[in-house]
């Protein structure tokens, strides 16, 4: 027995080395790959870096917003992490029959643990087959290699269980409470002998460790490289705001082009998205573009680009991505690269060249421009990866290095160079607004410097409140309830601008960064110190993106004022609104600013309001499909989203849906047009409702 245990341990020490080597050579290669990308700067603000570490790894926070995958999910990544001891014990005892971890009087209460952590992973990976092979949930993909993780799982913790029970039969052990499975087991075995108990213990020994050293090499080469990159990825995550986009540096020459058209121009950071991916379907589970037919999935997107930089990047380096290599030979990835380095036979010579390009080859062009930048995909990732600044830096490059854009979306831009608005109209037309109600008092910046008077912010109309007729409603409203509670305000009038958010989200960004140095200058000469807007996407342009181009007022969007107004008693909402309000969330307030709770206390303040959640609400919203520029798009593929989302509203049977957004009012104003409800279900701003129940306006909202 004692040669037969000594070549035990060579064949252990010789097949372990085998495997360490492999995966170390696979996370190197990644690595060699990911290098390919843009350097860039990186902060080591290691305190809050480890605290993002804490609360999304250890914490699972996100996970957890789906509760039942989430379960799921810290059962695996708490049992898997606490029975790797067991893992160690019981091979162990293969070295060294006999014997056991030196834990003392602690190893009883160490196999009981582990015994019952064992089966809580049983439990996870039935429930988990269940989920994704007999509910089929539609977001879980169904193939072999998703299943071969669980019979990985599966079977280690069957062979260690399997393993202790003939250990116990092995060396004439009692039963024991403390190893309750492998105690039943030696029962259900008792007759089979000594001997045979050994062949099944070493055959369980050597399927755990062969399966043990699989999964090791397997993870870093599939979906599962989640287990490394993951914690990487929130560790290198931003800081900043989410949904921040980057400035392009126009005055530096060596830029040779402008966003992204190579796979490596993305940064190194934006790749360790790739290999982050857990290919989970939550991002596009939530989806707009996907939930309404068209192209985009924003999981596919990360995937298509993470495959094309492993073949790239094999190109490149000459190193094959799959190993063992000679069990992968004939893969595409190990074929380029042996192409690369001038080895291998004729299928290696004939693949050639990899040159496909990243648009149009792996990504198409109808994928970039169906986002409507509403960051659901980011928001429900549980690694964090960054879906949209992806898809705007593939944007960038088509507008700015090959001047493609949609018909449309140019017609809008050159409309925006011009005149300052979308829709071309008369840049001297803009503060025309403020003539429509003679009940309100709107000043421009100029009027209250004449006058000698200070305003204590500046109200950014912006386009749609300006030019658009139903917005031109909630600006109104807006600037009478300012009125009645004495707040002292002031536009730009005609010398406002487009805020250029239109513009940076569909790739113009050298016409974002001109409207933005006009509009930081007019701020300038005025002396704002303080920004309100009722435009979601002007807010978070100028709260988040401005200050890279020096602007330092506050910003404000106009329900984060208003309800400050309510709560210090200086709007009294008094007159009953007896309506049944559901409120939207807009992406850009919501999402990207978290402002959730404003609003909806202010409705909450409103006599005779219901206020009903639709399903999908806060940051699990839907969007209205205004976002991203494609406003001003055709939406031609698949169904509208506006009348989707509004379906989501009717659901729930109001009188009214609210918004804090003209854009989504609009599109959602649309959309009870399309279910033909709009005379039985009205859509209003917080403003407006706001101001019916201050100022006491008797007009019905609903017919």
């Amino acid at each position: 027995m004692t040669g037969l245990l000594w070549v035990n341990l060579i064949a252990f020490l010789a097949v372990t080395a085998y495997a360490l080597s492999l995966f170390v050579y696979v996370v190197k290669t990644r690595i060699e790959f990911i290098k390919l990308g843009k350097k860039v700067e990186f902060d080591n603000n290691v305190k809050a870096r480890l605290q993002k570490i804490w609360v999304n790894v250890f914490g699972q926070k996100k996970l957890l917003k789906d509760k039942k995958s989430g379960a799921i999910h810290v059962m695996f990544f708490y049992g898997f992490i606490l029975v790797q001891f067991g893992a160690i014990d019981f091979i162990w005892k293969g070295i060294k029959p006999g014997s056991h971890l030196p834990l003392g009087p602690l190893y009883p209460g160490f196999t009981f643990f582990q015994e019952i952590v064992t089966l809580v992973i049983l439990v996870a990976v039935f429930w988990a087959f269940y989920r994704r092979y007999i509910e089929k949930l539609v977001r879980l993909k169904r193939n072999f290699k998703s299943g071969l993780v669980l019979l990985f799982i599966g079977g280690l913790m069957i062979f260690v269980l399997l393993g202790n029970g003939m250990d116990i039969i092995w060396h004439g052990e009692e039963t024991s409470w403390t190893e309750p499975v492998a105690s039943l087991l030696s029962i259900i075995f008792a007759g089979i002998g000594k001997t045979a108990s050994i062949v099944i213990f070493y055959f369980s020994w050597w399927m755990h460790l062969l399966f043990l050293l699989a999964f090791l090499v397997y993870v870093p080469q599939s979906k599962h490289a989640h287990l490394i990159a993951g914690p990487a990825n929130v560790y290198f995550n931003r800081l900043e705001k989410p949904g921040k986009l980057k400035k392009i540096d126009f005055e530096d020459e060596s830029q040779e082009s402008f966003g992204v058209g190579k796979i490596e121009d993305f940064t190194q950071l934006q790749m360790i998205d790739f290999y982050a991916c857990v290919e989970c379907g939550r991002c596009t589970n939530m989806c707009p573009a996907t939930g309404t037919g068209k192209m985009l999935s924003p999981m596919d997107l990360i995937v298509k680009m993470r495959d094309h930089l492993t073949f790239h990047g094999a190109a490149v380096t000459s190193k094959q991505p799959w190993v063992p290599t000679f069990a992968f030979a004939n893969t595409k990835g190990n074929q380029i690269a042996l192409a690369a380095a001038g080895k291998g036979v004729e299928e290696a010579a004939a693949a050639g060249v990899y040159s496909p390009s990243l648009i149009g080859d792996v990504i198409t062009e109808e994928e970039i421009w169906a986002c409507t930048t509403c960051r659901n995909c980011e928001d429900q990732c549980p690694v964090m990866n960054e879906h949209v600044d992806k898809i705007i830096d593939l944007r960038r490059y088509l507008v700015l290095t090959e001047g493609k854009m949609d018909a449309d979306a140019q017609r809008a831009m050159t409309n925006i160079e011009r005149q300052g608005n979308p829709w071309g109209l008369n840049r001297k037309e803009r503060e025309n607004w403020r003539e429509v109600r003679d009940d309100v008092h709107v000043p421009t910046v100029k009027e209250m410097n004449k006058a000698g008077e200070e305003f204590e912010y500046l109200f950014w109309v912006g386009s749609m409140g300006s030019y658009d007729n139903r917005s031109q409603k909630i600006a109104l409203s807006f600037a009478k309830l300012l009125n009645e509670a004495g707040v002292k305000f002031a536009i730009l009038g005609n010398k406002e601008k487009n805020s250029g958010d239109t513009a940076r989200r569909l790739g113009n960004e050298f016409l974002f960064q001109d409207l933005a140095t006009k509009n930081i200058e007019e701020f300038e000469k005025a002396e704002v110190k303080k920004i309100v807007t009722i435009d979601p996407h002007a807010y978070n342009i100028f709260k988040n993106e401005y200050p890279d181009f020096s602007l330092t007022a506050e910003v404000y969007h106009h329900t984060e004022v208003l309800f400050e107004l309510v709560r210090d008693g200086r709007l009294v909402p008094k007159h009953a609104v007896n309506e049944k309000i559901t409120f939207h969330d807009s992406c850009y307030l919501g999402r990207y600013n978290e402002v959730y709770d404003a609003p909806r206390e202010i409705l909450k303040a409103i006599p005779g309001v219901q206020l009903v959640e639709m399903e999908r609400n806060r940051e699990k919203g839907m969007c209205c499909g205004a976002g991203g520029g494609l406003m001003w798009m055709e939406e031609e593929t698949g169904h509208r989203i506006n009348v989707s989302r509004t379906e989501q509203a009717l659901a729930v049977n109001p009188s009214v849906i609210s918004s804090g957004c003209p854009y989504c009012l609009t599109m959602l104003s649309d959309g009870t047009k399309a279910k033909e409800v709009e005379e039985t279900v009205a859509t209003y701003d917080v403003a407006e409702l706001l101001e019916k129940a201050v100022c006491g306006e008797s007009k019905t909202l609903a017919s």
